[in-house]
């Protein structure tokens, strides 16, 4: 008995997700996604630095430049990353991952030492994953495979 081939199948076999968003959709989440990540990610912060204390007006201005530096550089690393090599991918991302978890860990008052190795280790693990993410599913140049 003869069955039809997938929908999202091209004719190389390789069967490809569809897209389900419009192009405008995509352009909103390009800037939402880096505001409410940074948003979260620089209450975060306040909240580890007054350490369950008061909110005070330099624990919202910390929070916000936090939110601002944070989302200024994930949308570096969103716009750099994908032109270079699969290896440079991963370390930048891995780089960006390490160095904002051990800003995060910096402010529950731990030392510089344990921040950086939580950093450091955390990096290392967002490396393996996302070079193997990227080994997976790039070629060397760096175009996606299927």
């Amino acid at each position: 008995m003869a069955h039809a081939a997938p929908a999202g199948t091209g004719g190389t076999g390789t069967a490809t997700l569809p897209d389900v968003f419009g192009e405008r959709t995509h352009r909103v989440a390009s800037v939402a996604v880096p505001v409410v990540l940074g948003l979260i990610y620089g209450y975060w912060a306040a909240a580890n630095r007054r350490s369950g204390g008061e909110i005070t007006g330099w624990n919202l201005l910390f929070g916000f430049v936090t939110a601002a530096a944070f989302m200024i550089l994930y949308v570096g690393v969103r716009a750099l990353a994908p032109h270079m090599s699969r290896e440079l991918h991963a370390v930048v991302w891995a780089s960006f991952t390490g160095g904002t978890f051990g800003f995060l860990y910096s402010q529950t008052g731990a030392s510089i030492i344990r921040s950086c190795l939580m950093g450091l280790t955390i990096g290392a693990v967002c490396f393996v994953v996302m070079f193997y993410r990227y080994y997976t599913h790039e070629d060397a140049e760096g175009h996606r495979i299927g």
